[in-house]
C-alpha cells in the first residue's frame, strides 16, 4: 500500500454537483446532502502497525474509521446507514467496498501527482473529490 497515502489532507475541490448525485443516489436525506456539499472537510490518513485509520473532520460531523485490510467490518457512514466495509490494497490504492440493502458503493483513495484523489461509486453514478496535502 502507498505510504503517501498517510497525511492530512484538505478539500480543495469537491465537484459539488456530482457529490450531491452520489449522495443522492445512495439515499443520503435531501438536507444532509446540501449542508455536506458545501464542507470542506479535512482528512487524516493514519496507519499503526496493520490497523489503518481515516478521520474526517468538517464543522458538520467528524467520523473515525479503524480498519485492517482484507477484513470485513461494521461502519456508520456519516449519513448514518449502517454498511458492511471491506478495505484492499489494488495497484497502490485503498478500495473500500460498502455493502447495505443488497446495493454496493466503492470509495477508491489514491495520490497522483502529490493530490488525494478519493473516488466515489454507486452504479453509474460517479465522483471525484480532491485533496491537497494539509
Amino acid at each position: 500500500m502507498s505510504e503517501e497515502l498517510l497525511s492530512t489532507w484538505k478539500l480543495t475541490e469537491n465537484c459539488s454537483e456530482k457529490f450531491d448525485k452520489y449522495m443522492d443516489s445512495v439515499g443520503v436525506p435531501f438536507l444532509t446532502r446540501k449542508a455536506a456539499c458545501h464542507l470542506k472537510p479535512d482528512v487524516e490518513i493514519t496507519k499503526n502497525g496493520d490497523v489503518w485509520c481515516i478521520k474526517t473532520l468538517s464543522t458538520f460531523k467528524n467520523t473515525e474509521l479503524s480498519f485492517t485490510l482484507n477484513e470485513e467490518i461494521d461502519e456508520t457512514t456519516a449519513d448514518g446507514r449502517k454498511v458492511k466495509s471491506i478495505f484492499t490494497n489494488e495497484n497502490g490504492a485503498l478500495v473500500q467496498k460498502q455493502k447495505w440493502d443488497d446495493k454496493e458503493s466503492t470509495i477508491i483513495r489514491e495520490v497522483k501527482e502529490g493530490r488525494l484523489f478519493t473516488t466515489c461509486i454507486f452504479k453509474d453514478v460517479k465522483c471525484v473529490r480532491i485533496y491537497d496535502k494539509k
